[in-house]
C-alpha cells in the first residue's frame, strides 16, 4: 500500500431518487471511474426520515424542507463512497453547481439536471463534511480498502508517495 499513501482522503456521492428513476446511474458512476478516482464503497439503500434529517439538518428548519425529505425517499439512492487526492474538490467539480441549468455543460448536473432540487447528485461540500457524512452511510466494515492498480498512471510518483 506504500504507493497509494497520499490518495486516501474519502468523500460520500448520493445518487439521488431524480437520477435513479431516469436510468442515470451508469453514466453518473462512470465519470468518477474515468476521472480515475477509487470507488471503495457503494450500496443501495432507503434513506429514512433520521438520516435525512441529519443529512440536510441545515435546512431542516426551512419552508421547503419536507418537499426535499419526499423526493429523497421517493425511491432508494445509491451511496458511494469515493477515494483519491483531493477528492472532495474533485467530486464538486466533476459534479458541478447546486443550481444545476447554471451548472456548467461537462459537468454531471451540466449535462443531466435543470433543478436545484432534481439535481441528480448530491457530493460532499468540504473534507470535514465529506468524513461526517460517509460515517452517516457507511459502517467501517462497508468501506474497502485495496491497491488500485492503475493508479501509477493516475497519480505522479510523489503524489502517490504523500
Amino acid at each position: 500500500m506504500a504507493e497509494e499513501k497520499g490518495v486516501k482522503e474519502q468523500t460520500l456521492v448520493l445518487i439521488k431518487p431524480d437520477a435513479i428513476q431516469r436510468g442515470l446511474v451508469g453514466s453518473i458512476l462512470s465519470r468518477f471511474e474515468r476521472k480515475g478516482l477509487k470507488l471503495v464503497g457503494v450500496k443501495m439503500m432507503e434513506l429514512d426520515e433520521a438520516v435525512l434529517r441529519e443529512h440536510y439538518a441545515h435546512i431542516a428548519d426551512k419552508p421547503f424542507y419536507g418537499g426535499v425529505e419526499k423526493f429523497m425517499k421517493s425511491t432508494p439512492v445509491i451511496a458511494m463512497c469515493w477515494e483519491g487526492l483531493e477528492v472532495v474538490e474533485t467530486v464538486r467539480r466533476i459534479t458541478g453547481i447546486t443550481k444545476a441549468r447554471e451548472a456548467e455543460a461537462g459537468s454531471i448536473r451540466g449535462d443531466f439536471a435543470m433543478s436545484v432540487a432534481c439535481n441528480v447528485i448530491h457530493a460532499s461540500d468540504s473534507v470535514e463534511n465529506a468524513e461526517i457524512e460517509v460515517k452517516r452511510f457507511f459502517k467501517s466494515d462497508d468501506i474497502h480498502d485495496y491497491d488500485k492498480s492503475e493508479y501509477m498512471h493516475v497519480y505522479a510518483e510523489d503524489e502517490r508517495a504523500v
